[in-house]
């Protein structure tokens, strides 16, 4: 749910390209972004399937011609023939080191970028769902992890290392260069590090056409966002472990009321009036930052439990869908990144010279905020279903068939019409109140 207001704080930076004001207009933008993604997922939520599906191959093409541009404009194929090659990692250099040393100027430019880093590959762990709501969830799961690492690499790995070449870290253009440069001004007005880019091609209206895809493309992901987070209100409540209501459907098949509540979070975006759409994309994104490490955390967790159980009742690695490359050393090796990356984001929170007057306490409450609450909501939990240990060799490995529902290219949809619209209200009890609650 807190992807949603980033996703909208982002998409009013995009906007800020097109203004000279930004807070002017600031609800009138974010009123416009949360009535259209609202709309979508009430009134065409059995599109979206195919929406997204379109939108894909839209965004494939639009990323393959930019690298296609990145390339052309390294190698001096711009209006300028100017070379860049690496220049801009010598001057100013490939990290914003400000005036430490290498070494320590290295190590703080890689604590400040965590955050932001981690936000890139956030949403990949609900391929898991995606996978459980297809005609063939044992054929789609391979499939769909070398897809997601090819474009991990490919996408995302690939295009950093091309804009890195491009566009040096202290560019005015760019939204958050100020944090860097001591000669930022609020005269310039900001861009994405692609549209900062495609100024440099040549024609005009290329930065303009390109800003837009962006502003579709995050309104597309705020849009999925709402999807997901509705969808998996609904599903709790199906499994009774959320409040009956929310699994209350209107004659569309829409879980109406699980919208609401996901879309009344995400009226946080309106804090942009305020504080500003960069300050609010900065807190959200140590929000969602934290919050996704310890979601990946706890499927870490998860696998450690299914290999224990796996060994306990002499489960062959043949009977399974998928096998990770590295098992349970890879498992250990992700927790201690994790972990590692919590630890780091601490450095850049103390870190004098970014912070003169001691440390941003707005910035390290939304960074850590997120463990103890999960602490809580963990033991809640436990507390209030007063759930039992179960041993690895009594653990049901055999009734843990996915979810299969109808119209396979559009399941992602989740299909709340395929199911019953209304959850058996005799299962749940106070007790369970209260740990949904927590």
């Amino acid at each position: 749910m807190l992807i949603i207001p980033n996703q909208l704080a982002a998409g009013e930076l995009l906007i800020a390209y097109w203004q000279d004001d930004e807070a002017k207009y600031s609800i009138f933008w974010i009123t416009t972004f949360l009535g259209l993604i609202i709309t979508a997922n009430s009134m065409c939520s059995r599109y979206l399937g195919k929406y997204d599906v379109a939108l894909s191959f839209f965004k494939v093409l639009v990323m393959s011609g930019l690298m296609g541009l990145c390339v052309i404009l390294a190698f001096g194929g711009g209006p300028d023939r100017d070379i860049k090659g690496f220049r801009y990692w010598r001057d100013p250099g490939a990290f914003a080191s400000g005036s430490g040393s290498n070494v320590a100027g290295t190590l703080r430019a890689i604590c400040r970028t965590v955050p932001s880093a981690t936000l890139a590959y956030v949403g990949s762990e609900l391929m898991g769902m995606t996978i459980l709501r297809t005609q063939n969830p044992r054929k789609a799961a391979g499939r769909a992890i070398k897809v997601t690492f090819y474009r991990i690499v490919v996408f995302n790995l690939v295009n950093i290392t091309l804009l890195g070449m491009l566009v040096p870290y202290d560019n005015q253009v760019l939204a958050f260069a100020q944090r860097v440069s001591n000669q930022a001004s609020s005269k310039h007005r900001t861009a994405s590090a692609f549209v900062a880019v495609a100024q440099s091609a040549g024609p005009r209206v290329i930065p303009h056409l390109l800003n837009a895809c962006l502003v579709l493309f995050v309104l597309s992901a705020a849009n999925h966002a709402l999807l997901t987070a509705s969808r998996t209100l609904y599903g709790l409540s199906l499994d009774r472990n959320a409040p009956f209501f929310l699994g209350r459907t209107n004659r569309r098949g829409v879980p109406i009321y699980a919208l609401s509540v996901s879309s009344a979070l995400a009226c946080l975006a309106y804090l942009n009036s305020s504080s500003g759409s960069k300050k609010l994309f900065e807190h959200s994104v140590n929000l969602v930052s934290m919050f996704s490490i310890l979601t990946w955390v706890s499927i870490i967790i998860i696998h450690f439990s299914f290999i224990r159980a796996r060994r306990a009742q002499k489960i062959t690695d043949a009977v399974l869908t998928f096998k990770a490359p590295l098992g349970l050393f890879g498992s250990w090796l992700a927790l201690i990144a994790c972990v590692l990356v919590v630890v780091i984001r601490g450095f850049d929170l103390f870190d004098r010279e970014s912070y003169p007057n001691g440390v941003d306490r707005s910035a390290f409450v939304t960074s850590y905020i997120g463990i103890p609450l999960y602490i809580v909501l963990v033991l809640g939990y436990k507390i209030g279903t007063k759930s039992k240990h179960v041993n690895p060799q009594d653990v049901d490995m055999g009734s843990l068939t996915p979810t299969v529902e109808p119209g396979g290219s559009d399941a992602n949809t989740m299909g709340p019409e395929e199911r019953s619209s209304s959850p058996p209200k005799q299962a749940w009890t106070g007790r369970s109140l209260f740990a949904w609650f927590l």
